[in-house]
This record gives C-alpha cells, structure tokens and sequence, in this order.
C-alpha cells in the first residue's frame, strides 16, 4: 500500500510536522540551561558512530585500523573502535524530486539512476522511495524487497511544483528506524517552490542524524546552497551534473563511495552530557581528506 502525505493540505498536517521540527530542535539545551546541567557522561552512554570518508586527491583511502584515526569529542580525544563494513546493512532511502518539470528523458534518466542503485544493493539491505512535488509521497517504506521498492518507482508520475525542503526532511525522519548505516539520496532539477518548512530547522534536524545526506543537483537554479549545507551538516557530499543524462553514473557512484566509507564509534567519555558536541577526526601522521559529520547533540 502506498502511504500519501501532502505538506500542502490539510492545515493539521502541516502543524504536525512543524511541530515535529520544533520537537528535534528543543533536544538540545539553551548555553545557559546547558550550563545549569553541565554533567558528564556515565560510563553507559549510548556509543556515538561516525561515517567517515578518507580521500587523497580524490581517490578512497582504503585499508586504515583504528589505531589510524584520532576522534576528539568537543576538543577530548576519545577511545575508538572501528566497524567492519559487513556487519551493518545499509538503509538507502531515495527522495527523488516529481515535479512537472520531470518528464520525458529527465524521468527516464532519474528511474535508470534509481533503478542501478536498487540493483546495488546487498540481500542484507533495505531501500524506501519518497518522492517530492507539492507534497510530499511515501512511495514505498524502507523494506528489504528491493522489488518491490522498484515498483512503486515505476508508478511513481511526475506533476506539480518542487518542495524540495519539507521532501529532505521527511527523507530524514524516515532514517534512525531500523538497524544499519544510513544513506539519503536527495535528488532535485528544479528550485524550492512548494515547502512549508524552513530550510534552517530543517538543517538543524539535519545535525541531529545519524543519515549521511548525498544531495544531487541539475544545473545551477538556485537550490544548491540548502542541498550543499544539507550534506556538509551529515557528512555526505553534494553533487552538481549539467544533465539528468550523467545521473546514473553520480547515483551508482554515491553508493560506491559510501561503502568505502569507515564506520567509527565511540562511548563519550570527560565531555558534558548535554548540548551540541563538535567532532573533529583526523588520521594520524597523514593528511588525507576527510568528510564527516560535524557533530552531534546529546541529551536528547
């Protein structure tokens, strides 16, 4: 069955998500209540995990241990421990833009793209699709039959305007909710015209999650900046094609890279249990690229 929700209408809906919003944003403390409550962590706090993707000039850097990276957690070094890539699944969620404006070849080009994703994936690995225009559509949730998520996006159709902001976000409401690595892919060929939502609290959620946002763009038509601030708060990357015809090969290649991306995690230890706690990783003696998230908020 597909779940329909429309951003646009009934007004209770709308103040629904909105509150939703105003919920993840109230997690963190204010620096003054902050201060008031400035505990550290126990000794069972909830491990922290990280994406990271370690680059030298542009290539993978593969084969690095645990004992390669250096995490400080709000400028504390912390004792980390590295994931095997095996041992979780992924949660790949697709939020493709349906507006009217896809049609004809760019529709072609984004099924073929989202098409080679789903045929990417592991027997281990779920995928949901959501699509955006004026609303916003749950085509399929995030479920292990890749089939199936397949043929709810060939009857997916295009029409309508673009709310690419309310359709990132409820592209990160739906990660978190099963075991695995979380990987969005937020593709749009057209600028902001039907969100409800503001673009700020929707990066503010954004800091909050576990998901490694991948955002693509179409051409240069003024919504790169929210799709590119979007991925820098997750640690993923945005990128920018001149043609729907290149967007196979940048979905296939998002999927690639982010399986060579390491995993670290960490239990927090001589940092505050509360508020925003910045990251910094860095890989010993070396100075390759990296891309991860920036940071994390506890006590929530």
């Amino acid at each position: 069955m597909i779940a329909v929700l429309r951003l646009a209408a009934p007004l209770a809906v709308v103040l629904a998500v909105c509150a939703g919003v105003e919920a993840d944003l109230q997690v963190g403390l204010s620096p003054g209540i902050a201060g008031q409550q400035d505990t550290t962590f126990a000794s069972k706090a909830a491990p922290v995990r990280v994406d990271v993707l370690v680059t030298d000039n542009g290539a993978a850097v593969t084969g690095l241990t645990a004992a390669d990276f250096e995490v400080t957690d709000n400028g504390v070094v912390q004792q980390i421990d590295l994931i095997e890539f095996g041992k979780l699944p992924l949660n790949v969620i697709l939020a493709l833009d349906m507006s009217a404006s896809t049609t004809g070849e760019r529709l072609l080009h984004m099924r073929l793209a989202a098409r080679a994703v789903l045929g990417g994936l592991g027997s281990a690995d779920r995928a949901a699709l959501l699509t955006f225009s004026d609303g916003i559509e749950l085509a399929h949730a995030l479920s292990a039959d890749v089939a199936a998520v397949r043929a709810a996006l060939d009857k997916v159709q295009p029409a309508g305007g673009t709310a690419l902001v309310d359709g990132a976000y409820s592209a990160l409401m739906l990660a978190g909710r099963d075991v695995g690595r979380d990987l969005v892919v937020v593709f749009s060929d057209g600028r902001d015209t039907a969100s409800i939502l503001p673009a700020e609290r929707v990066l503010e959620s954004a800091r909050r999650s576990d998901a490694v946002v991948y955002g693509v763009t179409a051409g240069s038509s003024g919504k790169v900046g929210f799709v590119s601030s979007l991925s820098e708060q997750t640690g993923g990357q945005s990128l920018e094609i001149s043609s729907t015809m290149d967007l196979q090969r940048a979905f296939v290649g998002i999927l690639d890279e982010f399986r060579r991306r390491y995993v670290l995690s960490f239990t927090p230890r001589g940092v505050s249990a509360t508020g925003w706690h910045r990251l910094q990783v860095r890989v010993k003696g070396r100075r390759p690229a990296i891309t991860a998230r920036q940071g994390y908020m506890a006590g929530g």
